[in-house]
């Protein structure tokens, strides 16, 4: 199993024409847990890893998590699309980052892009901040 950060900065993305802030991430863990992603490249996620979401503002935090339930794939029927990954939100996880989110110092994040792997020394804390 891998754990990966998933970058969103809400002024500019969506999730199904929401704002993906983390208010909207947690209604959605709790009614639409079901999502598809856009990847810019393949990764090499699998089913079972984990998807860490980190919002770019207005706090810089770790604020919702899901899990991969399977592999990226292309769209051939959306040529500016590069991959989709379909996951879950953990509903209980989501809601315990939505109230004490993960902040960038404490993931120890520099440089931010769009999807990346979860630093060793980050992952307890994600991990105690959500119980799993």
């Amino acid at each position: 199993m891998a754990d990966w950060i998933y970058i969103l900065d809400p002024d500019k993305d969506t999730l199904d024409g929401e704002p993906s802030d983390k208010e909207t991430m947690r209604q959605l863990a709790e009614e639409e847990p079901e999502l598809e992603l856009w990847l810019s490249r393949r990764n090499r996620m699998q089913p079972g890893d984990r998807l860490w979401f980190f919002f770019t503002r207005p706090e810089s935090a770790v604020a919702a998590v899901a899990e991969v339930d399977e592999e990226p794939w292309e769209d051939p029927e959306d040529p500016d699309v590069s991959y989709l990954v379909a996951v879950t939100l953990l509903p209980e996880a989501t809601k315990a980052l939505y109230r004490e989110p993960v902040s960038r110092d404490e993931l120890g994040l520099r440089q931010v892009r769009s999807v990346q792997k979860v630093k060793p020394e980050a992952l307890p804390v994600l991990l105690a901040r959500t119980g799993l």
